[in-house]
């Protein structure tokens, strides 16, 4: 029988957790209640103490717990809700998780939620889930249902939404395992990531991969996209890496909004999972609408890409800076990787007449990521646009020929 594990703060909302137990038993799923409240549970009796959860994150639980500060006590809580929560579903005792919670509950069960596989069931009541959710979300596949009143007490209101809950668990958790019963006969993934700026490339190396018996899975290089895709290819889903568009280092360096983090391009390196890299799009950095762009930019070279999205061309200081970062990322892979670079423009902007066109921005990219890379790392230079149905090819084939290496 699959079980739900129900993970809440059961020092302050006990009764509805144990509402929602019963529930979910009504469905004829089993459930295993893991207490994250830093003190003790009336009226419900957990299956895994708070003090197990506090134990698995610090050595120093107790004393954390006898200061009594909110702030520290959450913290714990919810390392210490991550790490058992894993280790529970990695062992198959746990087929699901849900929880009920405010502010400190959201925080504590959603940290361990996001430490779960995409596809495992999560689902989240909060009063929370109607504002910004990702700090919570991230990248990770977790339903955010909003509670409408606050989680205290079982009425005419909360009883709804706590049926609702259990309903929706229970009917991902049937999901899941039918799924893992009768899996399908799914093709080796490949994920991509894409910019407009760079679409006609990833489109026709998609065509090409999907015609060599691969699914593609492409991820819009916005940030949000990259650290999705970052979190896929640590997974252990994917098979090869189509990473085309870089673009999002670009606003990391350089303080745009579309930036995914120090740790974009890790990932790969992490998984040993064969890839293929390009400066797709290292020649611009986003920024919302004029205004916004910060006054140290002025004078710099623009371009209005919509009303919403300016787009601010990188020096060659910066593309050098970029490319010793690219190479240093790429020399940490220990799968088969190869650098292509498309000579004639990065972006479809970038190229020759283009407004972001600059040949010494672009050559001061390519000779610092050239040289910062390892002599082992082969190098391909085509003598195209990146948009050029060659560079698409090359970039598709090199990819097949690094996977291929891989699993001889």
């Amino acid at each position: 029988m699959p079980t739900v594990a129900i993970l809440g703060t059961f020092d302050t909302k006990g009764p509805e957790h144990a509402f929602l137990a019963e529930k979910i038993r009504a469905h004829g799923l089993d459930v295993l209640l893991v207490n994250a409240g830093s003190l003790a549970a009336p009226g419900i009796t957990p299956d895994i103490s708070s003090d197990e959860l506090a134990a698995a994150a610090a050595d120093d639980w107790k004393e954390i717990l006898a200061r009594q500060d909110r702030g520290e006590c959450v913290t714990l809580m919810a390392r210490g809700a991550a790490r058992v929560v894993s280790r529970l579903a990695g062992e198959g005792r746990i087929q699901g998780i849900i929880s009920l919670g405010g502010g400190g509950g959201t925080a504590i069960c959603t940290s361990a939620m996001r430490a779960l596989p995409i596809g495992f069931p999560k689902l989240m009541v909060s009063t929370l889930a109607s504002g910004n959710t990702a700090p919570y979300v991230g990248t990770k596949d977790i339903v955010m249902m909003p509670a409408i009143a606050d989680v205290a007490g079982v009425n005419r209101l909360t009883r709804v939404i706590f049926e609702n809950a259990a309903g929706a668990v229970c009917g991902m958790v049937e999901a899941a395992e039918g799924r893992r019963q009768a899996p399908a006969a799914d093709k080796p993934l490949i994920v991509a990531s894409m910019f407009g700026n760079t679409t006609a490339c990833v489109t026709e190396a998609r065509r090409i991969l999907e015609e060599a018996g691969y699914e593609v899975l492409v991820f819009a290089a916005t940030g949000n996209g990259g650290r999705a895709m970052e979190a896929l290819i640590e997974s252990g889903m994917v098979a090869g890496v189509l990473d085309i568009t870089t673009t999002e280092w670009a606003d990391e360096l350089c303080g745009g909004v579309l930036n995914a983090g120090p740790e974009r391009l890790d990932a790969a390196a992490k998984a040993g999972v064969p890839a293929i890299i390009a400066p797709g799009c290292l020649d611009m950095v986003n920024f919302g609408e004029p205004q916004t762009v910060p006054a140290k930019y002025a004078g710099r070279t623009f371009y209005q890409h919509n009303p919403q999205v300016t787009l601010m061309r990188t020096t060659p200081e910066e593309c050098a800076e970029l490319g010793r970062i690219i190479a240093g990322k790429v020399n940490g892979y220990t799968a088969p990787v190869t650098v292509l670079i498309p000579r004639k423009g990065v972006s479809v902007i970038s190229a020759e007449g283009g407004p972001f066109h600059s040949a010494a921005a672009d050559e001061a990219l390519f000779r610092s990521l050239k040289s910062g890379l390892n002599p082992s790392v082969p190098v391909a230079e085509l003598d195209v646009g990146i948009n050029d149905p060659a560079f698409a090819a090359a970039c598709a084939r090199a990819l097949l020929e690094n996977i291929a290496e891989a699993a001889a």
